[in-house]
């Protein structure tokens, strides 16, 4: 799993936020399901990444927290090696909307014999109009294009997947179960099972695979609080998001440092696809890099 590989899924979600910076904050409501985090190339790495949690289009005001979120991923290869991983983030929002993410990524290839650990800060700031990637090694940030932002309408989105979903629901491929509410880590939490079957045949299988999505939603965070996801392809990957503070953050943790210089254009490396540079994503669903590619 190398940082360009990374930071190309990260400035997705980036983008994918940042596109109702400007847009009417939509009222609080039912959280966006499993439609929110699509099935494809894009949603399966946003689920292994941990960035589940950062809703396209949603902008939550009112409701300040700071937590840490926990990513961790478990994969068997059929030679019966194990794969783990593990990606922490500490999160903080306030009650203007700004978020600040500070993510670091598992020690893992070169890094290993270094004992160093690799980071990288996003802010998103609806309040400003402005979106940014941090890299603290190199005091360098990233601005990201504003050509970007309003180019899709985050409600027009959501109202697909929603639609697909029921439509999935409606005709046996999609099963829903309500968890109930319980406590998640102090927070009350709505908990809801997806299982996803794809038939024998469709994608080449002699067998039906079921997949299982469990997530609990805050409706007062309104953010994912813990998720599980059990697919037989890609193994299973849990995000929890713990030490949660009901605080207003301080404002200086949404601004970019003074000593920082800004960057305009596509963030970090050569050839980004998000900024249409490169190759487009291919269609199949891949398995995630082996480490140290």
């Amino acid at each position: 799993m190398n940082r360009k590989w990374i930071l190309s899924v990260f400035t997705a979600a980036m983008l994918s936020s940042a596109v109702a910076l400007n847009a009417q904050e939509p009222p609080p409501g039912p959280p966006p399901q499993d439609e929110s985090m699509p099935d494809g190339p894009m949603g399966a790495r946003m689920r292994i990444l941990g960035f589940e949690e950062m809703h396209p289009g949603k902008v939550v005001t009112g409701a300040p927290y700071t937590a840490v979120g926990v990513t961790e991923t478990a994969q068997t290869l059929a030679n019966g090696t194990s794969i783990n991983r593990r990606i922490q983030a500490n999160i903080f929002r306030d009650g203007q909307g700004r978020v600040r993410r500070e993510t670091t990524l598992p020690v893992i290839g070169p890094l290993v014999a270094t004992g160093k650990s690799d980071s990288f800060v996003m802010i998103h700031d609806p309040v400003a109009g402005t979106a940014f990637i941090l890299h603290p090694d190199t005091k360098i940030a990233d601005q990201l294009p504003a050509r970007h932002l309003g180019k899709k309408d985050p409600g027009a989105l959501q109202d697909k997947f929603e639609a697909r979903m029921q439509e999935e629901i409606a005709n046996g491929t999609v099963k829903k179960e309500d968890l109930g509410t319980q406590s998640v880590n102090g927070v009350a939490a709505q908990g809801t099972r997806y299982t996803r079957t794809i038939p024998a045949g469709q994608i080449g299988n002699d067998k039906p695979i079921t997949i299982v999505n469990e997530r609990w939603y805050s409706a007062d965070l309104q953010v994912v609080v813990k998720s599980t996801r059990t697919d037989p392809r890609f193994g299973t990957t849990t995000y929890t998001l713990t030490n949660i503070q009901r605080q207003e953050p301080a404002a200086t943790l949404f601004a970019v440092p003074s000593d920082y210089t800004v960057r305009q254009g596509r963030p970090h490396g050569k050839g980004n696809m998000m900024y249409g540079h490169g190759p487009a994503e291919p269609a199949p669903e891949p398995v995630p890099p082996p480490p140290g590619e």
